[in-house]
């Protein structure tokens, strides 16, 4: 895990580093540093947008009694795609417009949430669950 991980934060920039510089040679250097901040304002922009829509149905489903699972791990994606969009670099610019698409984030939102429901099934099927409560009889009297 920690080999994965250690490859990905080597990898990942020096990727951003080369597409910005065939970025930059394309189009100057001037204009790719424009282009770099102006990805995201505009991912910025969406991102605050979008993330006061999804609080509000966050907040409308827990007015409703409903569990916003969904709503909460769009939430979860949407803060990820902030700070994607917030870090220099055209990959991540992608990666993380892609996040602010608002069906393929409920289709990533349900994805991991599948995920999650079926690995934490899988944990419990050897363990014992405990359910607390109170028990009563009707007829008994003295509970009466």
């Amino acid at each position: 895990m920690f080999r994965i991980l250690f490859i990905l934060l080597l990898l990942v920039p020096l990727m951003e580093v080369y597409v910005f510089i065939k970025v930059g040679s394309l189009l100057g250097a001037l204009p790719t540093v424009m282009l770099c901040i102006l990805t995201a304002m505009l991912g910025t922009w969406l991102f605050r947008q979008q993330g006061m829509q999804t609080i509000r149905r966050v907040q409308e489903k827990l007015s409703q009694g409903e569990m916003p699972a969904t709503d909460l791990v769009e939430g979860f994606i949407l803060l990820l795609a902030g700070i994607l969009l917030l870090l220099p670099g055209f990959l991540s610019d992608i990666a993380g417009l892609i996040c602010l698409i608002p069906g393929l984030r409920t289709r990533i939102a349900t994805a991991l949430l599948g995920k999650m429901l079926i690995i934490k099934s899988g944990n419990t099927q050897n363990q014992t669950v405990i359910v607390e409560g109170e028990f009563w009889k009707d007829d008994d009297k003295r509970l009466r």
